[in-house]
């Protein structure tokens, strides 16, 4: 098998978040502008962190595109992580998807494989959505939504990072996105890398197909998800 890094996005792929995101960056930008629903016509499927507050940025008619946008979004990132600690510890709705954690045992204990993450979340967002649910160890490295508003460089970086882990070229890899959204296989195919989509979220495995995975799947249960993943198909 050739060396391989699996990058997982974190929201709709491998967690149901149940808004706390969404409620998270609205008390952000309330304590900070005065203003509540700012991100209300603001879609954040596939969506980077920093994409999403400058939306809101341009929504408050606040400036979205220069030094003083970039502190502002900083600013607001920075307000917001403690602010979604809060709303997972009081969401019992926020879970782990069908199937995740079989999985990421499975592909974590096969030699020649980097278990990573593909995200548009800061580093530190991700880490206060998987931590709690005891499957942050998986993952040791990994591309955020702290390193490029850009979901292409971010898969990208992940993809670098993951076959640096395993002492390899990049280019000697074989890289794995698996993502709920089109957004995620866009990126993928950006980098050169294969798309897995997970219809469990907004888009069904069969639109996930058609915007160019190389498959998808209903959820990630099962073996043929796990041989999917790991090539043996």
């Amino acid at each position: 098998m050739r060396p391989t890094v699996l990058l997982f996005d974190i929201d709709g792929t491998l967690v149901t978040t149940a808004g706390c995101g969404r409620r998270a960056l609205e008390r952000a930008f309330g304590a900070r502008y005065g203003r509540s629903a700012v991100l209300r016509d603001v879609g954040f499927d596939g969506m980077t962190d920093r994409a999403i507050v400058r939306a809101g940025l341009r929504a408050l008619g606040e400036p979205s595109e220069d030094s003083q946008a970039e502190d502002a979004i900083d600013a607001v990132l920075t307000d917001y992580v403690p602010l979604l600690v809060r709303e997972i510890a009081e969401t019992p709705e926020f879970r782990l998807h069908r199937g995740v954690r079989e999985l990421l045992e499975a592909t974590s204990a096969r030699a020649g494989v980097a278990v990573g993450l593909g995200t548009g979340n800061v580093r530190a967002g991700a880490r206060a959505k998987l931590a709690p649910l005891d499957v942050l160890h998986h993952f040791g490295f990994g591309g955020f939504g702290c390193d490029h508003e850009d979901r292409n460089v971010i898969v990208r970086l992940g993809a670098e990072r993951g076959a640096a882990v395993l002492g390899v070229p990049v280019e000697s890899c074989r890289v794995v996105v698996i993502g709920d959204t089109p957004r995620d296989v866009a990126a993928a195919r950006a980098i050169g890398a294969e798309a897995i989509g997970v219809g469990s979220a907004r888009f069904t495995a069969e639109e996930l197909v058609a915007s160019g995975a190389a498959r998808a799947f209903a959820d990630l249960a099962g073996p043929a998800v796990l041989a999917a993943l790991l090539g043996d198909v």
